[in-house]
């Protein structure tokens, strides 16, 4: 098993449709203890309910924006399990407005919400994580993008630029830590009908897109997107770091504008 005896944390658990859940399913099903964070009370029955499918799974409270949570994982997680071998972080947030319209009319705020949950908590998460990570002699750290990072996306505005500027960090977290022994890197996945993307106007439309045009004519499922993890977070990956891999059926491949919604979108 690619994970065996691996321990791990996973930040951005929302439901069973999310990608972050796909990727707890598979990291378990290669042999890693997991613990699986909550942002709040409304969450936690959700998080709670998937963590007793894998039994042994530990829950805890954590708001990637406040300081003192971070700190306090870190305890939690260093008392459940002493070191840890990878994390996840698959979190991300913009005010809905931002997600609707121009670009151009985003706020000052919703700029700044955006980049602090979206990309500012990666960096936060491995800061506070890396002494952990390297406890061991080392561990993986890896977040989750889309190709709106790379190309404009009808609608996906801030969010966008934000994934651009967390691709970015991937980069410089990797070159930071990769002589302490962390890889750092991220999957652009395709669209998903997931809790995260509920707030992009036309995500149902993109999904369908992707089924059509994509080069495997398929959309993105959980389960890809959690195999495509165990491999990166495993040491069969142990030689990569900084890399985005797309797992999106092929689309980023393509190069033509697509009518209707946008280039590559």
């Amino acid at each position: 098993m690619l994970l065996e005896n691996k321990r791990g944390l996973i930040v951005g658990v929302a439901n069973h449709r999310s990608f972050a859940w796909g990727i707890a399913r598979s990291a378990a099903r290669e042999g890693a203890a997991l613990a699986l964070s909550f942002q709040n009370e409304r969450l936690q029955r959700n998080v709670d309910k998937l963590a007793a499918q894998i039994p042994g799974t530990l829950t805890l409270p954590l708001d990637v924006s406040s300081e003192e949570q971070l700190e306090s994982a870190v305890e939690v997680v260093r008392g459940r399990f002493g070191g840890l071998d990878f994390l996840v972080h698959a979190v991300a947030y913009a005010l809905r407005e931002d997600l609707e319209g121009d670009f151009v009319s985003t706020s000052r705020e919703g700029f700044q919400v955006a980049h602090d949950i979206s990309v500012y908590s990666l960096t936060a998460l491995v800061r506070h994580f890396a002494p952990l990570l390297e406890a061991d002699g080392g561990g993986a750290a890896l977040t989750l993008s889309y190709l709106g990072g790379e190309r404009a996306v009808p609608h996906y505005n801030v969010m966008g630029v934000a994934k651009a500027a967390l691709e970015s960090s991937v980069r410089y977290l990797a070159s930071d830590l990769g002589p302490r022994g962390v890889r750092v890197n991220a999957i652009s996945a395709g669209p998903a009908k997931t809790l995260a993307a509920s707030g992009v106007s036309g995500i149902g439309k993109m999904v369908e897109h992707y089924r059509e045009h994509a080069p495997l004519r398929a959309g993105t499922d959980p389960t890809e997107v959690g195999d495509a993890a165990a491999f990166l977070l495993s040491d069969a990956a142990r030689g990569v770091t900084g890399e985005v891999l797309h797992v999106d059926s092929g689309f980023h491949a393509l190069g033509a504008t697509i009518p209707g919604l946008g280039a590559g979108g």
